[in-house]
This record gives structure tokens, sequence and C-alpha cells, in this order.
């Protein structure tokens, strides 16, 4: 078995597809069929069984001389750090199932690199933060209290200085000029303090009036 040319220093990657390739040939003059490819992973200080890979199944027939390169490829799911690899390839020969180990060393396990510039991972988060801040909206307007809309009425404003009014209209004294003010107090009866007559000048008035009556 061989790493592919793009990971020569044998990583195994979590969370990605971990490829390698199995490297076949039939030597004998038997007919031998390749039945599958499976393998597993144990730790390096105690040999403890961690996890079984993937069995892949192949049913190919192997011909004498006939050299084949199969890929086998599985996913890692374990601790970053050195663990044991083993890989083996089942064959039949003469209705007899036989199992050859092809592979077994210990590997190095890594996290895959990370990158802001990864268009899945910008995606992903962006997708993560729509759908929490919708959350987050929807409980803001479910459990704090909106205010009421209220209509703002215009302020009216007040008429400066007195206003006599006349009918259904209406007009400010300051503005009117102070002789026609007389003038209209005098026709509604209303005497200022120019016209107040004395009091010598009302008793002189009553005389005359009683003399002629006499």
């Amino acid at each position: 078995a061989v790493w592919p040319e793009n990971n020569p220093f044998g990583h195994v990657v979590n969370g990605e597809k971990n490829n390698i390739n199995i490297l076949v040939e039939n030597n004998s003059p038997k007919n031998v069929t390749l039945l599958s490819i499976a393998g597993s992973v144990k730790n390096i200080e105690n040999d403890a069984f961690l996890k079984n890979l993937t069995a892949l199944n192949y049913g190919i027939e192997l011909f004498e001389g006939v050299k084949l390169q199969i890929p086998y490829s599985f996913y890692s799911e374990f601790k970053p750090g050195d663990v044991r690899l083993s890989i083996w390839l089942d064959h039949s020969v003469d209705e007899e199932t036989v199992r050859v180990e092809v592979f077994d060393s210990i590997v190095t396990v890594v996290e895959p690199e990370g990158s802001w510039f990864d268009f899945k991972l910008i995606t992903t988060y962006l997708i993560v933060s729509a759908f929490v801040g919708g959350l987050a909206y929807v409980a803001y307007l479910s459990f704090v209290p909106q205010p009421k809309k209220t209509k703002r009425v215009p302020p009216v404003s007040a008429p400066i200085g007195n206003v006599t009014a006349t009918g259904a209209g209406g007009y400010q004294e300051e503005w009117i000029p102070e002789h026609h003010l007389r003038k209209s107090k005098k026709k509604s009866g209303v005497l200022s303090s120019g016209d107040e007559l004395s009091g010598g000048e009302t008793s002189g008035t009553e005389g005359r009036k009683r003399k002629g009556k006499k």
C-alpha cells in the first residue's frame, strides 16, 4: 500500500476522505478473486482496538501476472495524534478465503486546515448567523412589549393680544389705529377715558334742564 502523491507524509485527516492505493499482483497460476479490502485503527501504547474502518467489496478476478492499483478510501474521526493503522485484503483461491495484510504502520491523525477564505466555511457561517439572528428577532417580538403608535396632533398657536369677535371672525386690537377703536367703542355705548364727563359738567347740564321745565 502506498499513499498518493498529495499526501507524502501519510497523514490521516479527520472529517475528510483519506485515500491509499493498494498494489495487487497475482504471482500464482491459480485463479484468484479479490473479495474486499478493510482496515482497523489501534492505540500505539497498548495496542488496544479503537475502530474498524469501512470494508469495500470488489469481486475482481486477478489473472496471473496482471498488476492492479486499487484505491481504498476511509474516514477518520479520532483524536489528533499517532495511531496504528492496519489494512488487509481478502481474496479467494480455489474456494478458500485468504487474508493478506497490506499495510501496518503508525500514522499521524491531524485536523483539517481551516481558512477564512474557504467558501464552504463562509457559507456555513452566514447561514448559521442568519438563522440565529432570525430566532433572536422572533423572540424579541414575542417577549418584549412593543410601544403603541399614537397620532401626533399638530399644536394650534394661540392668538396674541386681546381679540374682539364680530360675527364668526375676529381681529386683534393692537393692530388697529387708536382713533378707530374710539369710534367703535362710542358706537357700542362704551365711553373711553377721554369721553367721560366730570361731575361739574354733569350737574350744570342737569340744572339747565330743570330751568327749562319751569
